[in-house]
């Protein structure tokens, strides 16, 4: 393979189903391996996108998540384990990220994102996954990555359903489409309204899905366009910009 990213026998075999994939084969492999997320929340978002981007051999995963695992977060935040409860969530998913896979390089920020440090942070990766349970998170990652030109996921979910968007420079943003919170009950998080435990499972994966689809240029992807789903009626409705 050159002078470029090489990989171990282990590694080949660990990515053969990627390798043997047309649209990703080799090259999308290296381009994966060489590829950095920061993930904004470990929590239900947040949990299927690091353990997916994990698998999926993503060389360099930021994590940025200021609380501790709460017994109440293991109904949907499966990277968690009940051994883990009451430490940082960010050191309960880096270690079984390593578990999942030890070729990835985990860095941990266990910190709430703010707007003296989100510029610092952010700009350090390729994309970014916006998977927290905050309105304000929302808006503070959409204004920074618009700001310095850097594509980002947004993630939200509430009780039976959810929605996603993904914005690159030159789309429409987060803040284009939701320009203000619509009413208060929209604002509560899943503590306040409840959540059904898979449903941040069935999101953060299509999350991590546009976050692996960015980094090969595959596909396309979910710019100028909401995702909504509901588990109800196991619909997926996606609305166009």
């Amino acid at each position: 393979m050159g002078n470029k990213t090489t990989f171990t026998d282990e590694e080949v075999k660990r990515y053969l189903r990627h390798i043997d994939l047309e649209g990703v084969g080799p090259e999308g492999q290296r381009k994966l391996k060489e590829a950095s997320v920061c993930v904004v929340g470990a929590g239900g978002l947040g949990s299927p996108v690091l353990l997916y981007l994990a698998a999926a051999g993503v060389g360099r995963i930021g994590i940025v998540d200021g609380d501790n695992v709460d017994l109440s977060n293991l109904q949907r935040q499966v990277i968690h384990s009940t051994s883990a409860v009451g430490t940082p969530k960010t050191e309960s998913a880096r270690k079984r990220i390593e578990e999942v896979n030890p070729h990835v390089t985990v860095e941990c920020y266990n910190m709430f994102l703010t707007r003296e440090n989100a510029e610092e942070i952010l700009s350090k990766y390729d994309f970014v996954i916006e998977a927290t349970d905050h309105f304000a998170s929302k808006y503070l990652i959409n204004d920074v990555c618009t700001e310095i030109g850097k594509p980002f996921s947004i993630g939200g979910v509430q009780q039976y359903g959810g929605q996603t968007i993904t914005c690159i420079p030159g789309s429409r943003s987060y803040r284009d489409v939701f320009p203000e919170a619509e009413d208060n009950r929209a604002c509560q998080s899943c503590a306040a309204l409840g959540i059904l435990g898979v449903v941040p499972g069935i999101v953060g994966t299509i999350q991590a899905t546009e976050a692996i689809k960015y980094i090969l240029s595959l596909g396309q992807l979910l710019t100028d366009r909401l995702l909504i789903f509901d588990a109800r009626v196991m619909s997926f409705n996606v609305l166009q910009f």
